[in-house]
Order: structure tokens, then C-alpha cells, then sequence
């Protein structure tokens, strides 16, 4: 039965290839093989119909057949729309000498079948989707001289065996996706015209070899990742007419040997990493047309001369580091010089004279150097002048009027500069004028009038002068006007009405001015507005209603002026990003259409009149990433739809009438880094969930009627810099978690009732600066030492607490403190001397404290029994009387001494009364030393005085008078 069935099988084949043999007909002729391809093609537009068999293929679109009509010599289906593949089919076409299937939609990889076309000569295949590498077998092609498949999908090497193609004269590999190298066989093509490698991957060195092309006119392998040297060997390539090696990584100096191009007509070497100087060698090129050196490493002059390079049209030399000045003689009378672009070096002197010989000069880029000077009066004389870029320079001095002679003149860009004086009247004679920017210098004077006669300027920029006066009222001229930026200047009086028929305007900048008045109206005319800034001025009045009509405002910013009313004329555009109307006057209600601009990011109506709730719209808000409605007569609770602004990174509700609880989902917004609900009348806890807000930086919730403890979850936040929860009625102890707050550089816990120690954990918070507060609670114990690591700290606050204890002799490394108050605690002890600079404010309301500014500690030791118990103050008279009576006794022992030797010497003398006056001398000053001696003996016994024999009897009187004498010495002695 299997046998059957397979039997069966191969009828059923027979009979299938019979019936679609005569569709192709005979599979010897080329006719049955572009049969067999066209089914490979998808042909939306048809161009293969007349492809059919009962017709003669040499009549087929795109075929050329060869004489005798029996083979195709030639296909060219180039642009004709085909998806699809290439067909491996295409190797049957053997007399194939030319192959054109460019700029179409195919797809796949090019067959390797295709090295069989044996006397193929041109093989495009360039602009469509194909895959997959150069197959080898491409080197098979002997007789091929054109090859491009460039602007395809084709990626890995470039293959060695395109070596083979000796015939080649055009190869075009730009725009895919090749990597490796640069084949060094690619020096065997002797006949090699064209080689395009730009626009893909290709990395390694350029081969030596590439010497031996000698035919080679056009050489590009820009934007690649070719690295090393240029190789002097392209200095053989004496047919070459374009050398373009642009942003690729080349390094080393630009080689001499270039300078044997004689030929060479553009040279590109933009965008590597080539330095030291130019050769001056490259001026030996006659021909050079184009050279364009920018984005290099280059140094040192610029050696380049208008004299030799004669054909010279295009000189880039911009984003090097040329210096010294600009040479005389870049720039010959008669020269063909049309863009010359030195921007971005460290050139220096004046402006150069002889630029002015360059007539023909189209562009002229100066910018960003450090060019000086004046600008010259005969600038004039550039009449084909169409952009001029004199930018972030030196310049001084005024715009000459003769810039009014520059008629063709389109873009004049004169920003960055230190260029005084009025804009020139004749400014108004430059019709073409287009770019006119002079912001950023110190220009003065009003805005001429005949500015507005320049009819093509698109964008005008004065940003940054001293401009005064009003705005011409005749700018609604400029009816092409795009760009009108005219921030920070002195400008005064109302915005001219005429500006509103700037109907093309997108952008308008007013802001920093003192422009007074109202809004006009004419605004409304303004249909392609997305840009309205007129912040810092002195408007006033309601919003024009017309407002309502600009569908395209994208970003406004009113704020700083004394505009009032409502806001509703700015929610006619559902395309506002920024909304900026802080510090005016404006009342009602947030409309609730303002949630219509579903892209809105940042909202700020702080500093009004405003009314109401929140709008619970403002849930489909949620791109909003900043909403500042502070200072305003908001009220009501924070609706839970508000937890649908997931990416709040700002949230400003402070000086308002919210009342509520804190809701807990603000803890869920993962991007806030500030949340300032202050001065409103919150109530409740601080719910622990604000902890899970990783990101926050400032966290403000002060003069609210906040109760409970501090949540330690609050050590979560480490990146927390604020910390104010002041004038609330916070209980419990401070966390010690809010050690883990290693980024604080502000904490406020002041006017709250918080016990407890405070943390010495608190010391670890090194990055606290701006100040501690937590005056005003009930916190006990000692100042931690630890304070004294606070090494920032400006201002430390701890006064009206229960604190006690000495301060921390720590505290006075606290160099960086500049305010200070311990004010109504229980401290003691002497103050750390560096605290003598502060007032005595700082310290009152501890009566045991002593030390400058307060009384000296000896002095305040006076004051002993204010400070001690009863009961000690009995125990230290008991044992001064008990010391005073030792002393006592052991003084009358001494006086009784003295006078038994005094005794003894008085009969001595009365035994020896025939003495001479010698004698009795003699004796006299023996008592005389000793009375000395025993002088000694009691002064540094702490004695007051020397006691004769008969004031024993007073000698206990003595005593006491001296205790009391020394303590009476002792209170009023500062020195003690």
C-alpha cells in the first residue's frame, strides 16, 4: 500500500512540474530565469506587467538584450518600487554585464551565487533593506568595475578578496553598518577611481597601501572610527581631487606629504584628534578649494596664506587652538574666498583689517575668541556679506552706522561683547536682515524706530543691556518677527498693541523690564504663541479675555507684576507646560480647566488672592512635577484623587487655610524632594509613611496643630537637608534615628513640647550648618558633647528647656557659630571661653552659669550659700572655724617662743651691761634678723602681719578678723 501511494506522489510531481513548465517555458532560455526572478519580486506599482511570456523579453522593462535577442545583457529596475529578495537565480543570466536594482525595498542577504556572473562589470545594488555580509564570492567578478551596495543594512568586514576586482574603478560601501578594518588589499585596485566608505563603522589604521591606488580622484571614509596616523603614502595619490577623512579618531600631526596632492580640490579632516601646527607645506596646493581643519587639536598660528591658496573659496578652521592673530595675508584683493569660519580658538588682537579685502566673502565666523577692538567703520565694504558671527568676543565701542551698506546682509550675531552706545538709525537699511542678536553687552539708548523697517527680521534678541524707552509702536511691521526677546533692560511704558499683528510670533520675551500698563488685547492675535514670558514689570489690570484664543500657548510665565482678576483667560490652550502666575494679584477660583493640558509639569499661583479648594481635576494631572499654590486663601483637606501626581518632586501649600489631617499617600510619592504644608492648620500626627519618600530634600510642616511624637520612620530620608516641624504641639522624645538625616544642614524643632534627653546620636549630623533649633520644648538632661562635632554650625538654639548639667567644654570648637542662645535652662558651671563674644542675652535664666559675658566664677563663688543647702552651708563654717582655731593656736605657740627668746636676750643683755655700743649693735641686728626671720616664717604662713609679744592676749581676735578680712578680700578682689 506504501508503494501504492508513493507511486502515486511522484505523478502527482510530474504532473505539477508539466503544468508549470510552459507558465516559464524553456529553463535553457534567459526569458524562463527573469520568469523565475520576477516571482522572487513584490511589485506594488506594476513595473514588471509587461514581464510575460508570450512577449519578447528584450521588450521588457529594464531588460537590454544583446544583439542576437537571446540573452540579457543588461537589467535596470532601479527605482521601480520592488520588495522582496535577490534571487539566486540571477547566476543563470550568464551574459550579464550590468546588474541595477538600487533604490528600491529589497530585502535579504546579497547571494553568494552571484560571483558567477563571470562577465559582470557593474553591480548596484545600493539604497534598500539588504542583510547579511559581502559574500567572498564577490571576488570572483574579474571583469567588475563598478560595485556600490552601499546605504544598506549590511554589516561585518569588508572583505580582503574585493582585492581581486583589479578592473574596479568604483566602489561604494557608505552608509551601513561594516566594522573591522580597511583590507590592505584595497592597494591592489590600481584602476580604483571612486572609494566611499563613509557613514559606518569601520575601525583600525588607514593601510599604507592605499598609496598604490594611484588613480584614485575621490577618497571618503569620514564618520567612522578609523584611529592612528594618516599615512604619508596618501601623498601618492597624486590624482586625488576630494579627501574627506571627517569625524573619525585620527591623531598625529597632519602629514607633509598631503602637500603633494596638486590636484586636490577638498580636504576634510574636521573632527579628529590631529594636532601641532598646520604645515605650511598645505599652501603649496593650488587647486585646494574647500579645506575644512575644525574640531581638531591644531595649535599654534595659522598658517595659511590667500596668496598661494588662490582657488581658495571655503576656510574652516573653527574649535582648534590657534593663537596669535589673524594673518594679514589670508585675504587678497580679488580672492574667491566665500565662507571663512575661524570660531572657537584663542585668537586675539583686532579686528583684521585686510578681511575687509575679502569682497566676495559670503560668511564670516569670528566668534568665541578673544578678538578686541573696535569694530571697523569700513565694514561696509563686505556688500556680499551674508552672515556675520563676530559673538562672545572683546569687541568695544559702538556699531559703526556703515553697517547700513551690508544690503545682503541676513544673520548678524554681535552677543557676548562689550559693545556700547545706540543701535544705528541705518540699521533700518537691511532689508534681508533676518537674525539680528546683540544680547549680553552694554548697549543703551531706545530701540530705533527704523528697526521696524527691516521687514524679513525673524528674531531679535537684546537680551541683557541697558535699552531704554519704549517699545517702537510701529513693531507690528515686522509681520515675519518669530523671536522677539528684550529681557533685562530698562525698558518703560505700555506693550504697544501693534505687536499683536506679529502674527507669526512663537516666542515672546518681555520680562525684566518696566513695562507698565495692561496686557493688550491684540495679544489674542497671537495664534502660533507657545512662548509668553513678562515676569519683573509693573502690569496691571485684568487678563484680556482674547488670551483664550491661543491654542498653542505652551509656556507662560506673568508672574512679579500687579496683574488681577482672573485666570481663567489663560486656560483656553490645553497645551500649557509651565504656568508661572506667582507674586500678582489674581482672585477667584483655580479653574478646574486648567487640568485640561494633561502635560502640564509645573504650576505655580503662589502669592495671590485665590480662593476655594484644590480641584479634584487636578488628578489627571500627571505629568505635574512642581505646584506652588503657598500664600494664597486656598482651603479644604488634600483630596485622596491628589495621590494620582505621582511625579510631584515639589509640592508648596504653605501660609493657606488646609485643614485636615495629613494624608497618608504622599507617602507613596516616590519623586518628591519638597513638601512644604506650613503655617495652615494641619491637625493630627505626622504619618510615618512620609518616611517611605526617599528622594525628599526639604520637609516643612511648622505653625500648624500638629500633636503625637516624631515618627522615627523620619531617619528614613537620607538625603534630607530641611527638617522644620517648629510651632506644632509635638510630644515625646527626639528620635535618635535622625542620626541616619546624614544630610542635614537645617533642623527645626523649636515651640513644641518635646521631653526627654536630646540625642547625642544628634552630634553625628556633621553636615548641619544653617541652624539647631529645639528652643521652646521640655527637653532634660546635659547638652550632649557631641554638639561640639557640629563643627558648621551657625546657629545653635536650645533655650527655654530643662536642660542642665555644665555645657560641653566641646561647644567651644564650634568655630563657624555666630549666634547663640542657652537662654532659661538649668545649667551650670563656667562657660567655654570662645563664648565670652556673645551677648549676655544668650545665657540669662541659668543662675548658676558664670564665665564672660556672664560674672567671673570667682566672683560668683560669693554667692556660695544662694547656691548650696543649709545643711552644707552649716558643715563648711563648721569646719572653717575648726581650721581658723588650728591656725590660731598654732600662732600663739609661735608668739610664746618669740617671746621666751626675746626674754632670754633681755637678760643676757642686763649680764653684760659694760658692753661696748658695739655690742649692743651686734645684738640689735641679731633680733633684727630674727624678728626677719619670723617676718618670713608668718607671711608665708598667709599671716596680715608681724605680731608683737604683748598681742598675745588679742591674738584670738586676730584670727577671726582675718578669716573675715580674707573672705571680705576675696569677695571684692576680681583677680581671685
Amino acid at each position: 500500500m506504501g508503494t501504492l501511494h508513493f507511486c502515486h506522489l511522484m505523478l502527482f510531481l510530474t504532473l505539477l512540474a508539466t503544468f508549470f513548465d510552459p507558465i516559464f517555458g524553456d529553463n535553457s532560455s534567459d526569458s524562463y530565469w527573469l520568469l523565475r526572478i520576477k516571482t522572487e519580486f513584490v511589485d506594488p506599482f506594476g513595473a514588471l506587467n509587461n514581464w510575460l511570456q508570450e512577449t519578447s523579453m528584450c521588450t521588457w522593462y529594464g531588460v537590454t538584450c544583446t544583439d542576437d535577442k537571446n540573452h540579457v545583457l543588461s537589467l535596470n529596475l532601479s527605482g521601480s518600487g520592488l520588495n522582496g529578495v535577490i534571487s539566486p537565480e540571477f547566476s543563470k543570466l550568464t551574459f550579464l554585464e550590468r546588474v541595477d536594482l538600487s533604490q528600491n525595498y529589497l530585502t535579504g542577504p546579497i547571494p553568494p551565487d552571484i560571483g558567477k556572473l563571470q562577465n559582470l562589470r557593474e553591480l548596484q545594488l545600493f539604497s534598500n533593506s539588504l542583510t547579511g555580509v559581502i559574500p567572498t564570492e564577490i571576488g570572483l567578478l574579474k571583469k567588475l568595475q563598478v560595485l556600490r551596495i552601499g546605504d544598506n543594512l549590511l554589516m561585518g568586514r569588508i572583505v580582503p578578496a574585493i582585492g581581486n576586482l583589479t578592473e574596479l574603478t568604483v566602489l561604494g560601501l557608505a552608509y551601513c553598518q561594516f566594522s573591522g578594518s580597511v583590507p590592505e588589499e584595497i592597494g591592489n585596485l590600481k584602476n580604483l577611481k571612486f572609494l566611499d566608505l563613509q557613514q559606518n563603522s569601520i575601525g583600525g589604521v588607514i593601510p599604507e597601501e592605499i598609496g598604490g591606488c594611484k588613480k584614485l580622484q575621490n577618497f571618503a571614509a569620514s564618520n567612522n572610527r578609523i584611529e592612528g596616523k594618516i599615512p604619508g603614502s596618501v601623498g601618492d595619490l597624486e590624482s586625488l581631487e576630494i579627501l574627506n577623512l571627517a569625524n573619525n579618531s585620527l591623531s598625529g600631526s597632519i602629514p607633509v606629504e598631503l602637500s603633494h596632492l596638486s590636484n586636490l580640490k577638498y580636504l576634510n579632516l574636521q573632527g579628529n584628534e590631529l594636532g601641532g601646527e598646520i604645515p605650511l607645506e598645505l599652501n603649496n596646493l593650488a587647486e585646494l578649494e574647500t579645506l575644512d581643519l575644525s574640531r581638531n587639536n591644531l595649535s599654534g598660528p595659522i598658517n595659511l596664506f590667500n596668496t598661494k591658496l588662490k582657488n581658495l573659496e571655503v576656510l574652516v578652521l573653527s574649535e582648534n587652538f590657534f593663537t596669535g592673530s589673524i594673518p594679514e595675508n589670508l585675504c587678497i584683493r580679488n580672492s574667491n574666498l566665500r565662507q571663512l569660519f575661524l570660531a572657537d580658538n584663542d585668537l586675539s588682537g583686532d579686528f583684521p583689517a585686510d578681511i575687509l579685502n575679502c569682497t566676495s566673502l559670503q560668511q564670516l565666523d569670528l566668534s568665541g575668541n578673544n578678538i578686541g577692538g573696535s569694530l571697523p567703520a569700513d565694514l561696509g565694504k563686505l556688500e556680499n556679506l551674508t552672515d556675520l558671527l563676530l559673538n562672545n568676543n572683546s569687541f568695544t565701542g559702538i556699531i559703526p552706522p556703515e553697517i547700513g551698506n551690508m544690503s545682503n546682509l541676513e544673520s548678524l550675531f554681535l552677543f557676548g561683547n562689550m559693545i556700547t552706545g545706540r543701535i544705528p538709525a541705518e540699521i533700518g537699511k537691511l532689508q534681508k536682515l533676518s537674525t539680528l542678536y546683540l544680547y549680553d553687552n552694554q548697549m543703551s539708548g531706545t530701540i530705533p524706530r527704523e528697526l521696524t523697517n527691516c521687514s524679513s527680521l525673524a528674531e531679535v534678541d537684546f537680551f541683557g543691556n541697558h535699552f531704554s524707552g519704549a517699545i517702537p509702536p510701529t513693531i507690528g511691521k515686522l509681520k515675519n518677527l518669530v523671536l522677539l526677546q528684550l529681557r533685562q533692560n530698562e525698558l518703560s511704558g505700555p506693550i504697544p498693541s501693534s505687536l499683536g499683528y506679529c502674527r507669526k510670533l512663537q516666542r515672546l520675551v518681555l520680562a525684566d523690564n518696566k513695562l507698565s500698563g495692561s496686557v493688550p488685547s491684540t495679544f489674542g492675535f497671537l495664534s502660533d504663541l507657545f512662548l509668553v514670558t513678562l515676569y519683573n514689570n509693573s502690569l496691571s489690570g485684568p487678563l484680556p479675555e482674547s488670551l483664550f484664543h491661543l491654542k498653542n500657548l505652551s509656556i507662560v510665565n506673568f508672574s512679579h507684576n500687579r496683574l488681577s482678576g482672573s485666570i481663567v483667560p489663560l486656560t483656553g490652550s490645553n497645551s500649557l507646560t509651565v504656568l508661572d502666575l506667582t507674586n500678582n494679584s489674581f482672585s477667584n477660583n483655580i479653574p478646574s480647566e486648567l487640568a485640561m493640558s494633561r502635560n502640564l509639569t509645573r504650576l505655580r499661583l503662589a502669592h495671590n488672592f485665590l480662593t476655594g479648594n484644590i480641584p479634584s481635576e487636578f488628578n489627571q494631572l500627571k505629568e505635574l512635577h512642581f505646584l506652588d499654590l503657598s500664600f494664597n486663601n486656598l482651603t479644604g483637606e488634600l483630596e485622596t484623587e491628589l495621590s494620582a501626581l505621582t511625579k510631584l518632586g515639589h509640592l508648596m501649600l504653605s501660609n493657606n487655610r488646609f485643614f485636615g489631617m495629613i494624608p497618608t499617600w504622599l507617602g507613596s510619592i516616590q519623586d518628591l524632594g519638597e513638601l512644604d504644608l506650613s503655617s495652615n492648620t494641619f491637625s493630627g500626627s505626622i504619618p510615618s509613611e512620609l518616611g517611605n519618600c526617599s528622594r525628599l530634600l526639604k520637609l516643612s510642616l511648622h505653625s500648624n496643630r500638629l500633636s503625637g511624637p516624631i515618627p522615627p520612620e523620619i531617619g528614613n530620608l537620607n538625603f534630607l537637608n530641611v527638617l522644620n516641624l517648629q510651632k506644632n504641639n509635638l510630644s515625646g522624645s527626639i528620635p535618635s534615628t535622625i542620626q541616619q538625616c546624614k544630610k542635614l544642614y537645617e533642623l527645626r524643632l523649636s515651640e513644641n513640647g518635646l521631653t526627654g534627653p536630646i540625642p547625642p546620636e544628634i552630634g553625628t549630623l556633621s553636615e548641619l550648618q544653617v541652624v539647631l533649633d529645639l528652643s521652646f520644648n521640655r527637653l532634660s538632661g546635659e547638652i550632649p558633647s557631641s554638639i561640639g562635632n557640629l563643627v558648621k554650625l551657625e546657629r545653635l538654639n536650645l533655650s527655654f528647656n530643662q536642660l542642665e548639667g555644665k555645657v560641653p567644654a566641646s561647644l567651644g570648637k564650634l568655630s563657624s557659630l555666630h549666634r547663640l542662645n542657652l537662654s532659661s535652662n538649668h545649667l551650670q558651671g563656667q562657660l567655654p571661653p570662645t563664648f565670652s563674644g556673645f551677648t549676655l542675652s544668650s545665657f540669662l535664666g541659668n543662675d548658676k552659669l558664670c564665665g564672660p559675658p556672664l560674672v567671673s566664677c570667682s566672683e560668683s563663688s560669693g554667692h556660695m550659700r544662694k547656691w548650696l543647702s543649709e545643711s552644707q552651708v552649716a558643715g563648711i563654717i563648721v569646719a572653717i572655724v575648726f581650721t581658723s582655731t588650728l591656725i590660731c593656736l598654732f600662732l600663739l605657740y609661735i608668739m610664746l617662743r618669740i617671746w621666751w627668746n626675746w626674754r632670754k636676750v633681755a637678760v643676757s643683755c642686763s649680764e653684760n651691761g659694760g658692753s661696748d655700743h658695739k655690742n649692743e649693735e651686734e645684738e640689735w641686728v641679731y633680733r633684727e634678723e630674727i624678728i626677719k626671720n619670723c617676718d618670713h616664717h608668718f607671711w608665708s604662713s598667709n599671716s596680715m602681719a608681724l605680731m608683737p609679744p604683748q598681742a598675745k592676749q588679742m591674738s584670738d581676735a586676730t584670727c577671726i578678723f582675718h578669716f573675715k578680712l580674707s573672705s571680705a578680700s576675696t569677695k571684692n578682689n576680681p583677680l581671685v
